[in-house]
């Protein structure tokens, strides 16, 4: 039976061939360590490495690609940022719908290192006014952190008056782009960005074990790693060179070459077409559960701008149980629960049952969300009874 596929919000699936292809290639052709050799092997991934965050800056338009460093995750780039960024007494500003990658390592910082933090509330459909960033720092805020895209509730913030206002405050802007990246147009240059974490596995189209950080030129963290970078290496602290100074150990070549090609065919579709049509999808699907008895949507309205993030709640079946039909009776595969961003649910007033997450990606397809739909309504119909 068919995988109907809905969870795009926490790995995109499947991927284009040509990122198979290219994770073959360098596990059979040239799986070596880069920057720790002079080899062919080695010479040739260290320059896989730099093909990728070519690709990457292209993407973003970052001027300089070594301003980019990789990463397991978003959430490892999220912590060297924040714990690379932040001292003690510094005041940080975030937001009420953040991922757990953000709130986890702020309250960290808060407990053992002693900055203070404030969340501004959002709406329930997840949106700001920038004027509440102004109204809410002081003479110690450092930084601004929040997400461009919220992972429950699908809504977009503005991201460029939030850094017009972070700016005019004296602080920095730290943007989670997990739920954007590859799906929207994210131009640090315009939008005005200090430092970009982003996935690799999710609409960047490549595999697990993948993502990075941007950093500012003018911004240095401390490391959040420490160890071998094949340069420098008679001296004891990192070395103050991009991106050596934060990528120590070996890194994920054989998901590097992979994230390049997801990230070239991004590029070769466009960003444009890529979310124009998971925008058409989101709104059908909008419009289809709408119609379904009790169901009520988190987020944004129809017509309203958001990512491709459909989640629903139903007060007469439990998430996880609908996660749970859905996936043994009908083969759909969503994700039920709280998100790893109870802040979110506190928002949206699900704290107590979680939702039901839906989301789209490039390879959905209408008759996906078709089947999906009358799945849910099948469920629906089932309870009702």
């Amino acid at each position: 039976m068919q995988i109907r596929y809905f969870d795009h919000a926490a790995s995109s699936w499947p991927k284009p061939p040509a990122v198979l292809e290219a994770m073959m290639q360098c596990i059979e052709e040239y799986g070596a360590n880069p920057g720790r050799g002079s080899h062919k092997m080695a010479v040739r991934a260290s320059r896989t490495l730099f093909e990728a965050r070519s690709q990457l800056a292209r993407l973003f338009n970052i001027h300089n690609p070594n301003d980019i460093s990789f990463a397991l995750n978003t959430s490892m780039a999220l912590n060297q940022a924040i714990k690379g960024f932040l001292k003690s007494g510094d005041h940080v500003i975030s937001t009420s719908i953040e991922h757990n990658s953000v709130r986890r390592p702020l309250e960290f910082l808060k407990n053992k290192v002693g900055i203070e933090v404030t969340y501004i509330k959002t709406d329930d459909k997840g949106l700001i006014d920038p004027l509440q960033i102004r109204d809410a720092a002081n003479s110690q805020t450092k930084l601004v952190v929040c997400s461009h895209g919220s992972n429950l509730l699908g809504s977009i913030l503005p991201i460029a008056d939030i850094a017009e206002i972070t700016h005019e405050v004296g602080a920095k802007l730290l943007v989670d782009a997990a739920q954007t990246a590859g799906a929207f147009e994210v131009d640090i240059q315009a939008l005005g960005i200090d430092m970009l974490a982003f996935p690799g596995h999710k609409g960047l189209l490549g595999p697990q074990g993948t993502g990075g950080l941007y950093i500012h030129p003018e911004i240095e963290l401390e490391p959040f790693v420490h160890g071998g970078t094949g340069s420098k290496s008679e001296e004891i602290e990192m070395p103050h060179v991009r991106p050596d100074r934060y990528e120590g150990g070996t890194p994920n070549t054989v998901g590097i070459a992979g994230l390049s090609e997801g990230v070239k065919y991004v590029l070769n579709e466009t960003v444009h077409k890529i979310h124009n049509k998971e925008w058409d999808l989101t709104q059908r699907l909008m419009s289809e559960l709408m119609n379904l008895p009790d169901i009520r949507i988190l987020g944004p309205g129809l017509n309203e701008r958001r990512t491709g993030i459909v989640a629903f709640a139903f007060p007469h079946i439990d998430a996880s149980e609908m996660s749970f039909i859905l996936d043994q009776s009908f083969n759909i595969a969503v994700r039920a629960g709280y998100h790893c961003t109870p802040l979110a649910h506190e928002t949206a007033g699900t704290l107590a049952g979680g939702a039901v997450r839906t989301s789209v990606g490039f390879s959905t397809t209408i008759e996906d969300v078709d089947y999906l739909v009358a799945s849910v309504k099948e469920i629906i119909k089932h309870y009702d009874n």
